[in-house]
Formats: C-alpha cells, structure tokens, sequence
C-alpha cells in the first residue's frame, strides 16, 4: 500500500521504513557537503556555541549538546529564542557558533533569532530538511539532512536524519580544528542496515505495545546520550496516543519525580552500551526496588533484567551514534499504541507540520 493513501497510519508507517534509505544518502551523499561546512566553520574557530531548534529538533538540538560537549569541548548551549523575539535582547555573540534546527525551516521565531544572531556577531548554521526555507536563507551556512518530504505530522525520519547530520558535522569540525581526517561516516556505515534490522522486528514492537494500549500516563528515563531519545520518544508517544509522557533524566528522576513511581504506570529506560548506561545503573536498581513496570531499551543484557524490553543491535556501535538507532523502536511503539488506542497517528489532533511560532 502507498504511503500516500487515506489509511489511518499508513504516512507515518511509510516514513519510518525509508530511514535506513535516509541514513544511507546522508553517508553516501551529503558527508562531503557535511565536511566542507564543518572545515570552513572550524577556520573560524568558534569559542563556544549555541542550538536553537523547537519541538522535535529541540531534541536534535540536545544530542547535538552532548556532542560539541564532548567531542568537541566548546561550551555549549540551548537557546531561548523569546530573549530576542519578545524581549528584544540584544547580545554580543563575536566568536559564537549558533546552529538552527529545523526540518521546515519555515517557524518564523527561528529565521528571527538567527536573523539576530547573524546581525549580533555570530557565525550561523542552518540544519534543515529545506534547502530553500527561509532559515537556510538568512544563514551563512546550510546543511541538507536529504530525508526527502516527510508529510505525516509525527516527525520521524527527518529526526534520525538530523541525528546523522548533526553527528558528522562534529565530527568533522573535531577534525578539522585537530588537523586531523574525519572519520564519522566510517564509524556511522553500519547505522543502515542497523535501522533495517530494527524495523524487521516491528511484531516485537506490536506485542510490547499492548502493555500501553491503556495506559494513563508513562515514566521515560535515561541518562547521556540516551536522555535526547527519552524526550523524543515522550514526544512522539503524546502527540500520537495523547497519553501523557514524562521524560527525565535518571539523575533528575532521583531528585523527586521518582516518588510517583509505582507497579501500575510503565517505566521506559533507554539504555545506552557505554559510559550513560552505567551512569543509569543506579536508578534502574531503584526502579526495580518499587516494583516499577520496567521496560528497556537497550543491549540484550539489560532487557533480560527488565519487566519486558527491546534489544538492540548496536554491537561495535560508537555510544554516541546509538540514538540513532535507540529512537527507531519508540517511533513504532508510538505507533503501534496509537494504532490500538484506534487513533490515527499521522493527523494528530490540533497540529500542524509547519508550526509558526513567534
């Protein structure tokens, strides 16, 4: 069935099965376009840098976070765009690097505030899925994540797209600035037929999501590089079931939010192989203390010790490109639970594909 007939669900479904034809034109096609930004940015030197993004690029913008942090070692931050759109602030940014994240490239707030920052001092980089869009428009710098149209309302492809882009543009701008050749698109080959192999097991997904079909609220936590997926897939899970979805940190979910854990509401951790994983370690141990319906997402290790799960292929996988593959099972758990709940995920209620905000 075409992706572009009426059957509840079907666009949606459609889009998230090219992701690994996503995944591949990125590496095959857009890296060299990739590396070119970062090395002409990193002649630049950039002190520190700022994301700017909404919604489910917001969350792009996240992983991107860790990365500069880690990676890179430039301070790094999250943006708060009404500072200039409402307030009018005016702020010197000589020396900063802000990158806007969006798939439209259209939400007249982000063309603003990079309009500003540009005008402010700023070296500024769009990451959009629109070569076109006004935000493109008004950078100095552009990258293409080439996930093609994307036409249901749930964002999918375009996320794990702009995982992929945003994790080469680091990694080249990390070579650049060392003198050293990049080697992101060698340690991100596998990511395609990883994603294939996870969307081959969508029975898994259908059967886990049964567990939710009548849920009243879920728990999502992680810690690292998993927390971006924990808050894109409490996205993805409200703006399709409307059940309410609170993603936290591990960390932050000990400092209070843990005393509203009980038997009854699901709990999903994902789990990164690496460093995030085993800073999570503790709080799993005290989910399973309060009896928490614990679900995770993660190696084959860790699901075994859970209350149900989904393993993940991600052998020899860098941690840092693991989201890219950890978000693909929650995408069809928000789908499949929609589907049960007889709800259709790809006309969400009250939403529109490109959100104006101002």
């Amino acid at each position: 069935m075409s992706p572009t007939t009426s059957e509840p669900g079907t666009i949606m479904s459609g889009e998230m099965a090219e992701q690994p034809a996503v995944l591949r034109r990125i590496l095959d096609e857009g890296a060299p376009r990739i590396r070119e930004v970062a090395e002409r940015i990193a002649a630049k030197n950039p002190r520190f840098v700022l994301l700017t993004a909404r919604g489910t690029s917001d969350n792009a913008a996240l992983y991107a976070k860790y990365l500069l942090e880690i990676r890179l070692g430039r301070p790094c931050g999250l943006t708060s765009m009404s500072t200039t759109t409402a307030y009018g602030a005016e702020q010197d940014l000589t020396d900063c690097l802000v990158v806007t994240i969006s798939q439209s490239g259209g939400s007249p707030d982000l063309v603003a505030s990079t309009e500003a920052a540009r005008a402010a001092g700023a070296v500024t980089l769009a990451v959009t899925n629109n070569a076109d869009s006004p935000l493109a428009r008004v950078s100095e710098f552009h990258i293409d994540v080439l996930a093609g149209p994307e036409k249901a309302l749930p964002a999918t492809k375009t996320y794990t797209a702009e995982l992929l882009a945003l994790y080469l543009f680091v990694d080249g701008l990390r070579a650049a600035l060392r003198g050293e050749a990049p080697a992101g698109a060698e340690a991100a080959k596998a990511l395609p037929a990883a994603a294939e192999a996870v969307l081959a097991r969508r029975d898994e997904v259908k059967e886990l999501a049964q567990r939710y079909r009548f849920a009243e609220r879920m728990v999502i936590t992680s810690r690292g590089y998993g927390y971006p997926t924990a808050k894109e897939a409490a996205l993805k899970l409200m703006e399709t079931s409307y059940i309410p979805a609170l993603s936290y940190s591990g960390a932050d979910l000990l400092h209070g939010p843990l005393a509203m854990v009980d038997n009854v509401s699901p709990v999903i951790a994902v789990v990164p192989d690496g460093k995030g994983g085993e800073a999570l370690q503790p709080v799993l141990d005290r989910l399973r203390d309060r009896g928490a319906d614990l679900v995770v997402i993660g190696s084959q290790e860790q699901v075994e010790r859970a209350s149900a799960g989904f393993a993940l292929p991600t052998e020899g996988l860098p941690e840092e490109l693991q989201p890219v593959l950890e978000i693909v099972p929650l995408q069809l758990l928000a789908y499949e639970v929609t589907m049960a709940r007889g709800q259709d995920p790809d006309a969400p209620r009250s939403l529109a594909k490109v959100t104006e905000t101002r």
